[in-house]
């Protein structure tokens, strides 16, 4: 039995080759991309592990140095609980970049400005604890990799001072007083945001100089002195009145220590300077520009200010009268200027301290003379403490132990 080979004619060949080469083709490239679905998906996996092995539990962001006083109490919990905190911190003269007594801090310094907000948007942790406002606002923007963003707060005063939406985005604020909540929820609603955790937790920043303190003195007998400690920009008292005010105080004898706020010297330096260069030959002037201000609230018999919460430091921790020129500012381009009511620090000033009027400048000594500490003002500034400084001495513990309860439940709802 013979057999026929089977024939194919040119076109039907070149009709099977063809097919034969896409086949080939299509089954090459399907293979392809199955290798790089593979590929992505390990690497992926890859990342994640990595993401994971980079995850830390606890961050506090610290901005500069002057707020160093405002974490010390919370890494001071942390490290009796011998728990890790990573401490990231955006001033090269950081205290814990040049000496770190602690054994489980970690710092860190991650730039200052958007060198440092570049690191923070790519964070990967469980918790955030930062003294910044504007979170997703400005350039600071929430990690899809952060669990909790908690803000807390750095003064007694109103929490809504802030520039617009400074607390907004934040999942917990952290108080000093329970009376700091009840504006921030009236802009939650008014703004159609979520709710965030508030709990008052104390001021831990005072609780450090309160403490600092109990081993500091004062000469009984020294001159009598004013401590002059105005805010910045123009609505200061400096900005705002200068010579109107400097030329009769200086005039009056009086010491006169002027401190002025720390922006000051980054925003109106021309102004400082003049002023300085005018005062220099006056004996009873003195300049302060220490990074510690405990000195000379000691030091000094009575405050002259305005809106700065430094005002309220000065009373709860030396109960000594204050006197503040127009205590009113323009909160417009703040949260407080959403709220359609008086700010609590403002309606305070007015029951804790002596209003000096623009019209009473010129007997300005005779009336910081005169100033009497009456019980009714010493009741004031107690009553004024016990709503805007609560928990003391345990604001440290209270936020670890809040951040804490945070990552725990983090794990819980994982």
């Amino acid at each position: 039995m013979s057999y026929t080979p089977l024939y194919i004619d040119p076109g039907t060949g070149s009709m099977l080759f063809s097919v034969f080469i896409g086949v080939v083709a299509t089954f090459f490239f399907l293979l392809r991309a199955a290798v790089l679905k593979l590929q992505l998906l390990f690497s992926g996996r890859k990342a994640l592990r990595q993401r994971e092995a980079d995850r830390k539990k606890f961050v506090i962001y610290n901005e500069g140095r002057q707020y160093y006083n405002i974490f010390l109490p919370v890494l001071q919990a942390f490290e009796r609980r011998q728990v890790t905190v990573d401490y990231l911190t955006g001033d090269p003269d950081d205290p814990l970049t040049k000496d770190n007594p602690f054994r489980f801090v970690r710092p860190e310094y991650i730039g200052s400005g958007n060198t440092a907000f570049a690191r923070l948007n790519l964070l990967t942790a469980d918790v955030v604890l930062a003294t910044t406002p504007g979170l997703d606002v400005y350039q600071w923007k929430r990690s899809k990799n952060v669990g909790h963003y908690a803000h807390i707060r750095h003064g007694t005063g109103d929490a809504t001072l802030y520039r617009l939406f400074g607390l907004d985005y934040f999942d917990s604020v952290l108080l000093t007083g329970d009376y700091q909540m009840e504006d921030i929820r009236t802009l939650e609603k008014e703004r159609g945001i979520a709710e965030k955790e508030l709990v008052t937790v104390g001021c831990t920043y005072l609780d450090v100089l309160a403490e600092r303190m109990k081993g500091m003195s004062v000469p009984e007998k020294h001159e009598y002195t004013v401590l002059l400690s105005p805010s910045w920009g123009p609505n200061g008292i400096l900005s705002r009145y200068g010579e109107k005010l400097l030329d009769p105080l200086v005039g009056s004898g009086i010491h006169v220590i002027i401190r002025p706020h720390p922006q000051s010297k980054k925003s109106e330096l021309p102004l400082l300077e003049r002023l300085e260069g005018k005062y220099r030959e006056a004996s009873n002037v003195e300049w302060n520009y220490d990074k510690d201000n405990l000195a000379c609230l000691m030091r000094s018999d009575i405050m002259i200010s305005d809106f700065s919460s430094i005002i309220f430091d000065y009373m709860f921790l030396c109960d000594k009268p204050v006197v503040y020129v127009n205590a009113d500012m323009d909160t417009r381009m703040c949260d407080a200027g959403d709220l359609d009511k008086r700010l609590w620090q403002f309606t305070t000033l007015e029951k804790c301290g002596i209003e000096l009027k623009s019209g009473d400048f010129p007997r300005i000594g005779e009336l910081l003379r005169g100033a009497s500490d009456s019980q009714e003002l010493a009741a004031n500034r107690a009553w004024a403490k016990s709503q805007a400084w609560m928990h003391q001495g345990e604001a440290g513990e209270r936020v670890a132990e809040f951040m804490i309860s945070k990552e725990a439940s983090s794990k819980e709802g994982a």
